[in-house]
C-alpha cells in the first residue's frame, strides 16, 4: 500500500512527467530486449524492452476498444479478488495512494443491503505532495454511497463524488491549494462496472487475453483536452496546462482553478466507461502513469495473464508491473492494482491451426503438363 507518509515540498511545476502519450499508442516491440539505455528516461515512442513472460507474440492480439453486450452472459456472476503494488521510483518523494474494496458490503458507509455483490478500486496519483491524494483517498468512496443517487443512479453519484472531493479540497484546511491529484476509480455492482477517470492513470480490461483500454490519458496536448483548455482561456506551454502541470483533469490544484463554480481549464469532471461483465472479461489493470510511460496495455495484459496462469495472485501480478516498468527506465512514482474477477487463473488459449488447401490454376497446370511433355 502507498504510505503517504512524505510530502514533497512545493514547486511551481508539477513533479508529474512532462512525457506526452499519444492517442494512437504504439505496441511494444517484444524482440528489442535493449531498447532503452540505462539511466535515461523514457521517450515518446514507447518500446517494450521486456522478453519476459511473452508466450505468444503481441501481434496476435489487438489494443481494441469495447463496449460489452448487455444480453451476454445473463447468468454469469463475477468474484472479485484484487493486489496491489506500489513504489516511488527514482522520485524523492511517494505521492501515489491507491484503495482496494473487494467486498462493498463490508465497507462502513455501505447499506449492506445492496443488490448486488459490489466492489471498488481506485488509484490517484498525487502532485504537489501527496496531501489531496490521501484526502480523496479517504473520502470518495464515501461521497459514493452516501449520494441520495446510489446505487441506482451511479453515474449520477460518481460524477457528483468526484466534484464533491474536488471542492472538499478546497475547503480543507489541511490541503494545500498547490496541491492536486489524478483520480481513476472502478465502481462494480455485479456484473456491471462503472470507469471513472480524471487525469493520466489508466484502466485497462484483460479479454481473452486482448487488452480493452477503458480510459483515456487526460494529457493536455490531447486533441479534444487541448481544445477545450484553450477554449476556456488555457494555454499549454511545452505540455504543460498553463506551463505548470502535466495533466488537463486533476480534483485539488485550487491555485490553477481559481475560485469554486468558475469554469477552469483544468477539469474535475471525470470521463466515465461502462461495460457488462461477461466470462471472457478476466482481469482489470488500473495503474498511474508511471506504468504507462513505459509500458503499453496490451504488454501489460499479456505480463498478467501469463503470471495469473502461473501463481494465480494478483499481488504478484502487480508487484511484476512495477518492477518491470522499473526495470525500463521510469521516471515516475509507481502505483498497479490488479483485479481478477474468476477465483480461477485463466485459461490457454489455443490458437487453431490454418489448413490451406493449395492448388494449381489451369495456367500453371499447363505449363507444367508442357514441361512434363518436354522431359518426356
Amino acid at each position: 500500500m502507498a504510505q503517504g507518509t512524505h510530502i514533497s515540498p512545493q514547486i511551481p511545476r508539477s513533479n508529474k512527467s512532462s512525457l506526452f502519450i499519444s492517442e494512437n499508442r504504439n505496441e511494444d516491440n517484444l524482440e528489442s530486449p535493449n531498447q532503452l539505455s540505462l539511466g535515461k528516461p523514457p521517450t515518446a515512442m514507447r518500446h517494450c524492452s521486456s522478453t519476459l513472460f511473452l508466450a505468444e507474440p503481441e501481434s496476435k492480439f489487438g489494443v481494441i476498444g469495447y463496449k460489452s453486450s448487455s444480453n451476454e452472459s445473463s447468468g454469469y456472476q463475477p468474484v472479485f479478488r484484487s493486489g496491489s503494488y506500489s513504489e516511488k521510483g527514482p522520485k524523492q518523494y511517494m505521492e501515489d495512494e491507491h484503495i482496494c474494496v473487494d467486498n462493498l458490503q463490508e465497507h462502513p458507509a455501505t447499506d449492506s443491503n445492496l443488490p448486488s455483490p459490489g466492489a471498488f478500486y481506485g488509484v490517484f496519483d498525487g502532485h504537489g505532495g501527496t496531501d489531496a491524494a490521501s484526502f480523496t483517498r479517504n473520502n470518495i468512496l464515501n461521497y459514493i454511497v452516501e449520494d441520495s443517487q446510489f446505487p441506482l443512479g451511479t453515474k449520477k453519484a460518481v460524477r457528483s463524488a468526484f466534484v464533491k472531493t474536488d471542492h472538499a479540497l478546497a475547503d480543507a484546511k489541511s490541503v494545500d491549494s498547490s496541491c492536486g491529484t489524478t483520480a481513476l476509480t472502478a465502481l462494480i455492482l455485479g456484473r456491471n462496472m462503472l470507469i471513472a477517470n480524471a487525469g493520466d492513470s489508466r484502466a485497462v480490461l484483460g479479454k481473452r487475453g486482448r487488452a480493452i483500454e477503458l480510459s483515456k490519458d487526460h494529457k493536455p496536448n490531447c486533441t479534444s483536452e487541448r481544445l477545450r483548455i484553450e477554449r476556456l482561456g488555457g494555454v499549454i506551454y511545452d505540455g504543460y496546462l498553463n506551463g505548470q502541470l502535466s495533466v488537463a483533469r486533476a480534483l485539488g490544484d485550487w491555485h490553477i482553478k481559481g475560485s469554486k463554480g468558475s469554469k477552469s481549464p483544468l477539469s474535475a469532471e471525470p470521463e466515465l466507461e461502462e461495460i457488462n461483465l461477461t466470462e471472457e472479461d478476466e482481469f482489470l489493470i488500473i495503474g498511474c502513469d508511471g506504468l504507462w510511460d513505459v509500458m503499453s496495455s496490451q504488454c501489460a495484459v499479456t505480463m498478467v495473464r501469463k503470471e495469473l496462469m502461473i501463481h494465480n495472485d494478483p499481488t504478484t501480478c502487480s508487484r511484476a508491473l512495477v518492477k518491470e516498468a522499473l526495470q525500463r527506465n521510469t521516471c515516475d512514482n509507481l502505483t498497479v492494482v490488479v483485479v481478477c474477477f474468476s477465483p480461477d487463473p485463466p485459461p490457454k488459449i489455443v490458437i487453431p491451426r490454418l489448413h490451406r488447401r493449395r492448388s494449381v490454376s489451369a495456367e500453371g497446370l499447363d505449363r507444367l503438363k508442357g514441361v512434363l511433355g518436354t522431359a518426356m
